[in-house]
């Protein structure tokens, strides 16, 4: 395992980290910044995302994971296998040594066999180190990981195979079809071992086996057309550059294992969404259609998953990439968008539920959006939601919220106050189901229907209107002491994202200083955890840390979720959570590190320093940005994009009287102010 202590921000990355059981579902593969390819190793026994760290046996290597998402995760096309001898099932992969950072992957075996892949956007190199003899490699046009092969035609052509693959979707709902393209760089010997398994040979004193491989979208002949035939470490150099480029926009500085961490989730919080399109504008929609844009088009998405933290992280961190992600989230309303994956798409992706939410967030932003030409299909979108369980009527009403959101920013008030109106309906599903707390399921998980949570859980899911709920509950007081019995009984799942914001909530009250204290306990500190996805408390609970830089890097059963875990932990180390997707405010924290810098592709940088700086500090006693004091404990979007300097002076003591009179409170009608 690779554990550099260097300076660069990709050589303090840990591409290990969660790659073993189901404590993150993440894999070392060789991958890119939101690149579609990945090439990495698949194991035996196989699981979750293909890999586990603690196994011996490979079974070869694969290309394309979507990592960190549930349903055992997918992907893992074309398998590639090399091997001595005549036959591929008599060479046992066994490992003996192996080592990973972004952008490559490498591993040496018993029998002398090493392997190692670099890739770099949409194209990447395989070498193969094999002992004098006879020697080949093993190529499986239908494996796809959890059974997902759908089909596949391919040709050879020369030394080249090319053709496309087509597999099922994150949880098989729907299909995706790749492109692709893999040229040996030697002489080979093709032969055929049934319809869609190949063995490519070598001459017996050919010890080093070089193979460029490159996918696309759209078609053969971009795949082609992206086949590099650099050498290998010219590709690894221009992929850990590309890294490092992008890891270090963010700065932070302060315990070096800590910043290790830091990193190491930063570098899973930039794998997804896809870049799908080509240089020349083509892409494929995802009705199958062959479309062009002038912009960067984006695919892969785990929306709802991810849309609390990941998207808001690189909505600030990442602009310049962001606007393109925004505008093809908006893009997947006229080829007909559904809450899961489509029948067809250009790539693999999971779901885009909530999808409203994060344009309206994009939009207040500052990102634009062309509301009007979507407008419809929007509407379609949020008439059809479903309010059958107890916690889809809450999400629905979110939905129902951002549409009245964006019928108001196009002055359609009249449309909007009819949408506001459907939103305030949770109060009558809440009134139902969430605020009688003594009924015996309150605590059991997936009760009345539910998806992955309790009633405990999902009671908070209202983001949009907390005003609103705390009135419902019987006043603060009672709302903080219904907060208080929720933590202090530990019904928080750490483990899912059901009620990921919820230690937030204290911020709307007259206590801030306890959601400091949380985001700090919860990011660093023991915790426990009674809650697992397996719909009891029986299986025991764990003590310990949350976040740790190694295999068995999460709770059990938490999967990443396309960078959705991770960017809470990023965001948390920077001092700033989203007080609510869909209004363009953060609440503060005192951040992990001593300083964080952000900086901005216009060459603007925003500064968070701590004074006071210690890991038992964790309160906020003052806060001053750009030389003003603060009476609030919130920054806006547009602060924060402006660039400046936020000096946050940390206490071990809660300072009770700061962050109190000028209250963010999300509100249906306007959050305080």
């Amino acid at each position: 395992m690779q554990m550099a202590d260097k300076g660069a921000s990709e050589e303090k990355v840990n591409v290990f980290l969660g790659s073993s059981g189901d404590h993150g579902q993440l894999s070392p593969a060789a991958s890119y910044p939101f690149s579609m390819l990945s090439i990495g190793p698949q194991t035996y026994p196989a699981t979750h995302t293909g890999y586990e760290y603690l196994a011996k046996e490979f079974l070869g290597f694969t290309h394309s994971r979507f990592e960190g998402v549930g349903c055992l995760g997918s992907g893992g096309i074309i398998l590639v296998k090399p091997f001595l001898g005549d036959d591929p099932d008599t060479t046992p992969l066994i490992k003996a040594e192996e080592n990973a950072g972004p952008g490559y992957y490498q591993v040496g075996f018993k029998n002398k066999i090493k392997a190692e892949f670099a890739v770099y956007k949409n194209s990447g190199v395989h070498h193969y180190q094999l002992p004098v003899g006879k020697k080949g490699v093993y190529i499986d046009l239908s494996h796809a990981f959890v059974g997902g092969f759908v089909a596949e035609e391919h040709t050879v052509s020369g030394d080249t195979l090319s053709g496309w693959i087509e597999a099922k979707t994150t949880c098989s709902v729907g299909i995706y079809r790749l492109y692709y393209a893999m040229h040996f760089r030697q002489p080979v010997k093709w032969a055929t071992r049934n319809e869609h398994e190949l063995i490519a040979s070598f001459a017996p004193d050919q010890q080093d086996v070089y193979a460029g491989v490159a996918f696309s979208s759209v078609d053969v002949a971009h795949a082609k057309a992206a086949l590099s035939n650099e050498p290998f470490e010219q590709v690894k150099q221009k992929s850990i550059s590309g890294w490092n480029q992008l890891l270090s926009r963010i700065q932070v500085k302060g315990d070096p294992e800590r910043e290790k961490l830091f990193y190491s989730l930063l570098y899973r919080a930039v794998q997804s969404p896809y870049v799908v399109s080509e240089e020349d504008g083509t892409y494929r929609a995802i009705d199958g259609s062959l479309q062009t844009s002038k912009n960067t088009v984006y695919n892969g998405w785990a929306i709802w998953d991810n849309y609390k933290t990941q998207l808001p992280l690189l909505s600030f961190a990442y602009p310049e990439r962001f606007q393109d992600i925004a505008s093809s989230i908006a893009n997947l309303y006229p080829y007909g968008k559904k809450d899961f994956a489509t029948a067809h798409e250009p790539s693999n992706t999971v779901r885009t539920e909530h999808a409203i939410v994060v344009l309206l967030d994009a939009y207040r932003k500052g990102y634009k959006i062309d509301f009007p030409s979507i407008l419809d299909s929007l509407k379609q979108e949020v008439d059809k939601l479903d309010y059958s369980h107890p916690d889809k009527a809450l999400e629905s009403s979110y939905d129902a919220w951002a549409l009245s959101q964006i019928l108001k920013e196009l002055n359609q008030d009249k449309l909007s106050e009819k949408y506001k109106q459907k939103a305030l309906e949770y109060k009558s599903y809440w009134e139902k189901d969430f605020r009688d707390l003594t009924r015996d399921d309150v605590n059991r998980m997936s009760a009345r229907g539910m998806y992955q949570g309790t009633i405990w859980q999902y009671r908070w899911s209202v983001p949009f209107d907390v005003k609103g709920l705390i009135e419902l509950t019987g006043g603060e007081q009672t709302f903080i002491n219904q907060l208080d019995e929720f933590f202090g009984k530990d019904f928080h799942n750490r483990a899912n994202e059901p009620d990921l914001q919820v230690p937030l909530l204290y911020n709307a009250t007259s206590e801030p200083w306890k959601s400091q204290a949380l985001m700090h306990q919860l990011a660093v500190d023991t915790v426990v955890q009674h809650y697992f996805n397996d719909n009891s408390r029986g299986i025991g609970s764990y003590i310990g840390v949350i976040y740790k830089n190694q295999p068995e890097a999460y709770l059990r059963t938490m999967d990443d979720d396309a960078g959705a875990m991770s960017s809470w932990f990023v965001l948390t180390s920077l001092g700033i959570q989203p007080a609510c997707v869909g209004w363009p405010v953060y609440y503060l924290n005192v951040p992990l590190f001593e300083s964080a810098e952000i900086k901005g592709p216009n060459g603007k940088a925003f500064t968070v320093q701590v004074e006071n700086y210690a890991d038992k500090n964790f309160y906020i006693k003052q806060v001053i940005l750009n030389g003003e004091k603060l009476d609030r404990n919130w920054l806006t979007h547009e602060e924060i994009m402006s660039g400046g300097k936020l000096i946050i002076t940390a206490s071990d003591k809660p300072e009770k009287s700061w962050g109190v009179t000028n209250r963010w409170v999300p509100s249906l009608q306007q959050p305080e102010q």
